[in-house]
């Protein structure tokens, strides 16, 4: 490596000195700048704002919001706007500048704008802890939202969030621009009353809705609101629901703990699958009692079971009802057609057998059990009532994603934060980014001392605490950095033992810890905390710049000297916590404690060394410094380093494929969304599952065809609107092409006459609300197929097969079979579903209960309902449709109304 860089030179100090070129441009405009008032500031802001403007028009690009777009052409246009973007840096970077000295009182330092320019470009700045990444992010923010897309700061928690905008907000309040905060709770924009903004003043925090939030020009928030907010987007049943505009800009702040520490946990927005257990059982203990061919047919080409109308009767007849699909609803068909299909084209010991009071599935190629696989749409309760076992219920997955692909869809990402350098390998082969070390305002003189070794953790930690003690008596601060919870509560006993006076915290309550952390640095001050906590908040030697008398007694005593207990497995980790020390020029020292027993030396050879030391009789609180040790110490870091990058890799490959199907989805969710008039599309799908009924039964010579079951399907979806003449013409045909085309003529005409029944406008709400209700059903469904089929592929390479290779194709094969069930459930919904005035739109759909999971503890539970609540506050005058699909009050166990063939629950009910 070495080598190859003496042959290239060094790669990041030659983007460096380009960036210094252009710091000097915006150097040379600081005195200009300076002779504006603010309100010229403001209008040199619009001007920058209409040149870019005069670009897009010239160019053809959008003018505004780009959410209808893809993120490939979101990305195309962004590329091309870089032109124009890049041409104003130099002018947008002296505003913003000017700006902050005039309300925060800071200005950036050059090495800050160099970090701006390189989050400008879309890559990762490491800058050191303590050299102003928040005030860096100004400018790329600032440059970016004139475009007229809006831009987006991503934290690791709310208190961060909220912080930095509050903090950063009026230097964009100077420039014309507005500034909002996304929180778990609520979200805010801030306002200032005034023009005149002086330094301390605090904006207004106004609540609003999150939709306002993301119109603001430039939105601070966490990864997992943003990640929730995108999920939610999607689930939607209008488009004035939505609440985000397009991923065009994002800058992602401590960038290695989320694109990196939180890739392997996804977002995940669930909800409990509620079934009824006893409809499945009277169901399994009515269907025996029908007769195959008078009560219902079989079609065993297509694995499908259909009641005759005398097995209508006769299952209307024990339930009690008049009318199956009036009275009972499709629940209970839905039900019965589960049931039947349980009892009749599902084998005990051929598709399935009965272990240990569990079903489990036979692999119809290879015979082989899979264990831990469940059939979908009820089928499975079907059958594990037919054979009298335990009717298990499920969560379902309503949607979900990973960081990693979340943040990938950003037409420009980029990041910041203190390590990333060790990490660059990862940055650029999972997100395209590359990794620029900006370098500090001030050299670093931050004594890292080597690590002391001990024999014993008991050891190790007798040590630790003597240290504390000495350096607290002469009043240098310490800052005491443990891997686990479990470990800064042993220390902190030890030290009350001692009496020591001491701070613990462990990274749950972010607000009070940033606070705490940030008065780490006061004379005789510890602290004890997990290595990540307070991350991002920047600790100042005597506690305030107000006390200098303070900060020279702490920097006599040697500063703030940082001391870590345990190495990380990644030494990222462990340069974060050395971070903490050596801000800006200050004095300051770090030094690991490491003991035989601890894991990462345990686990990576560290016996070896022990017995070394037991032999030699080295004592328990004796330390021990050997390069030896040393080396096989970093050698274990980077193996586990290895070994956690190929994990999130071979993760994201995986998640890869899924968000394929994802993508696909969520862009024909958004297409019926946004469309008014669905007939075309509607009426090719219904010509394409005709045309494939003439080729599934009617292919070959005409002694083969299947004209039964060619009938027997067109009752199924035409029910009432079928007609006895269909039957004596298909009988008169001579070929399959024949076949074919009287197929298709006879879609159209049905589809017309269903059309004029409801009258146009009906017709297309009807079109809108049943399209997208299969979608959102079918697509559930293929999460929980797609999870199961993920957990189980592994056992593939048992046979010698690759598990990634194998789970891409039979992916495939699954996601073809949803998109045609996608399309064959809506026609036979359009075709049986009847209508009625009611005082409510088609496409409004209740809100339901549901939990959000992902690698925070902010996203741990939320509700959908208040998401909804808040989004119909824009919509209070809006006018609604009069027509919706035939309901009364509807229960939760009741059958949805909607005609889907499930009960309201599992259909219409989710988001109940």
């Amino acid at each position: 490596m070495a080598f190859l860089q003496f042959l290239v030179g060094d790669q990041n100090k030659k983007e460096i000195n380009r960036l210094e070129k252009i710091v000097v441009e915006i150097n040379a405009l600081e005195s200009e700048t300076e002779k504006c008032s603010n309100p010229e500031l403001k209008k040199e802001t619009q001007k920058l704002k209409d040149e870019i403007a005069e670009f897009q028009k010239t160019h053809q690009l959008p003018l505004g919001s780009l959410a209808e777009l893809d993120k490939t052409e979101v990305k195309r246009i962004q590329k091309k706007e870089q032109e124009i973007l890049n041409q104003i840096l130099p002018k947008a970077a002296a505003l913003v500048r000017e700006a902050a000295k005039r309300t925060i009182k800071q200005r950036h330092f050059d090495v800050q704008l160099i970090g701006g320019i390189v989050l400008h470009t879309g890559k990762v700045a490491e800058m050191k802890t303590g050299e102003g990444k928040t005030l860096a992010a100004t400018m790329p923010l600032f440059l970016n939202a004139l475009a007229g897309h809006g831009a987006h700061l991503v934290t690791v928690n709310d208190f961060l969030a909220k912080r930095d905008a509050q903090w950063m907000g009026p230097i964009y309040h100077l420039l014309g621009l507005s500034v909002a905060c996304i929180q778990h709770e609520k979200s805010y924009l801030f306002e200032l009353t005034s023009d005149k903004v002086e330094f301390g003043e605090e904006f207004n925090l106004k609540a609003c809705t999150r939709r306002e939030a993301y119109a603001a020009d430039i939105t601070y928030g966490t990864n997992n609101e943003f990640g929730f907010d995108y999920l939610r987007d999607n689930m939607v049943s209008n488009m004035s629901q939505c609440v985000q505009r397009e991923l065009y800009f994002g800058i992602v702040d401590e960038v290695d703990s989320i694109l990196i520490d939180e890739a392997r946990t996804p977002l995940i927005i669930s909800a409990p699958a509620e079934e009824s257990t006893e409809l499945y059982q009277r169901f399994a203990r009515f269907v025996p009692s029908l007769n195959k061919e008078t009560d219902y047919s079989v079609d065993e080409k297509m694995q499908s079971v259909m009641l005759t109308d005398e097995g209508m009767k006769k299952t209307e007849r024990f339930l009690g009802v008049k009318n199956l699909y009036q009275e009972g609803g499709v629940m209970l068909v839905h039900h019965l057609e589960e049931a039947l299909k349980a009892h009749v084209l599902f084998k005990k010991d051929k598709d399935y057998v009965v272990k240990e009071g569990e079903i489990v599935i036979v692999d119809q190629f290879t015979g082989r059990l899979m264990p831990g696989r469940r059939y979908s749409e009820g089928l499975h309760q079907a059958i594990e009532a037919k054979e009298n076992v335990e009717i298990k219920r499920e969560s379902v997955t309503l949607a979900t994603i990973s960081f990693q692909n979340y943040f990938r869809m950003y037409g420009k990402l980029a990041g910041m934060t203190g390590t990333a350098k060790t990490e660059e390998e990862e940055f650029f082969k999972i997100y395209g980014l590359e990794v620029i070390v900006v370098p500090a305002n001030k050299p670093m003189v931050r004594a890292d001392l080597a690590d002391r070794i001990y024999r014993t953790e008991e050891g190790k930690f007798q040590a630790v605490v003597e240290e504390i003690r000495q350096r607290h008596e002469k009043g240098q601060p310490v800052l005491v950095g443990t891997i686990a919870i479990e470990k800064s509560e042993v220390l902190s006993q030890m030290l009350r033992r001692e009496g020591v006076k001491h701070n613990v915290l462990n990274a749950k309550f972010h607000e009070k810890e940033a606070k705490i952390i940030a008065q780490a640095g006061r004379v005789g001050a510890v602290t004890v905390a997990t290595n990540m906590a307070g991350r991002g908040v920047d600790i100042i030697l005597g506690g305030s710049p107000a006390e200098p008398a303070e900060q020279k007694k702490v920097c006599k005593a040697g500063g703030l000297h940082v001391l870590g207990t345990e190495r990380h497995e990644a030494r990222r980790i462990d340069n974060q916590l050395r971070g903490r020390s050596g801000r800006q020029g200050d004095p300051g020292s770090s030094q690991f404690y490491v003991s035989m027993e601890d894991d990462l030396m345990r686990i990576f050879g560290g016996d070896r060394i022990k017995r070394i030391m037991e032999v030699l009789k080295v004592p328990e609180d004796q330390p021990v410094e050997n390069k030896l040790i040393s080396r096989s110490l970093e050698s274990s870091q980077k193996r586990v380093e290895g070994y956690n990058f190929d994990l999130r890799k071979h993760l994201v490959e995986y998640d890869d494929v899924m968000n394929k199907h994802r993508e696909t989805i969520y862009r024909l969710r958004k297409k019926i969304l946004t469309h008014q008039d669905l007939r075309s599309e509607i009426l090719e799908i219904v010509v394409e599952y005709f045309r494939r009924l003439a080729q599934m039964h009617g292919a070959g010579n005409k002694e083969v065809w299947n004209l039964e079951e060619i009938v027997k399907n067109l009752k199924a979806v035409l029910g009432v609107n079928y007609s006895d003449d269909v039957e004596k013409h298909l009988l008169k045909l001579e070929t399959e092409a024949q076949i074919e085309d009287y197929l298709v003529k006879l879609a159209g005409i049905i589809f017309e006459e269903k059309e004029k029944s409801l009258t146009p406008e009906v017709m297309r709400q009807v079109e809108k609300a049943i399209y997208l209700r299969t979608i959102d059903a079918l697509w559930i469904e293929h999460l929980t197929n797609m999870e199961e089929l993920r957990e189980g592929i592994g056992l593939r390479g048992i046979g010698q097969r690759d598990p990634l290779v194998e789970y891409k194709r039979e992916a495939y094969n699954m996601f073809e079979g949803l998109l045609a069930d996608i399309e064959t459930n809506a026609i036979n919904m359009i075709f049986r579903t009847e209508v009625e005035a009611a005082p409510q739109n088609l496409s409004e759909r209740p809100a339901r209960q549901m939990t959000m999971s992902g690698a925070s503890e902010t996203a741990a539970a939320g509700t959908f309902s208040g998401y909804n609540q808040e989004s119909m506050m824009e919509k209070e005058a809006a006018t609604r449709s009069e027509t919706v699909v035939k309901s009364e009050k509807v229960g939760r166990n009741d059958p949805c109304p909607c005609n889907s063939g499930k009960k309201y629950k599992k259909c219409h009910g989710r988001f109940a």
